[in-house]
């Protein structure tokens, strides 16, 4: 079901609301990034998520082929979403952490399916055959 869900940074200078689904579906990638950060997140267009504050406290991350930009609060370090557009996957998206969603309970993050993406292989599109470790 779609619901408007706030989130924020730990020290709260970044916030934000965004329109999820996570019946639908959350990711778990095994590229560098996601398996050291053991990121967790929801794929949304970029129309259902909006900042409300702290652009200028974010911090951006990219490398490689830079697909995609991190966004981190430079104050407490904490990612609370990124965007890219990787056509193979449904064009422009943004990635919202989960674990970045203030106004969730764990019974329904418990209950969300979890998809895995092959992203070491840049086949976000593909499970990687071992996901245990994500």
């Amino acid at each position: 079901m779609l619901r408007s869900y706030h989130g924020s940074c730990h020290c709260g200078a970044v916030r934000f609301e965004a329109d999820i689904d996570l019946s639908a579906g959350t990711g778990r990638c095994n590229c560098s990034i996601c398996a050291k950060q053991r990121a967790w997140g929801v794929l949304i267009k970029p129309d259902a998520f909006r900042l409300l504050a702290g652009e200028d406290a974010m911090g951006d991350y990219q490398w490689g082929m830079k697909v995609g930009h991190h966004y981190f609060c430079r104050t407490c370090g904490v990612r609370t979403h990124g965007q890219g557009d990787i056509p193979e996957i449904g064009g422009k998206y943004v990635s919202v952490a989960v674990s970045a969603l203030d106004d969730v309970s764990p019974e329904n993050l418990a209950a969300a399916p979890v998809n895995y993406s092959d992203g070491l292989s840049n086949a976000w599109w593909n499970p990687p055959a071992v996901t245990g470790y994500l």
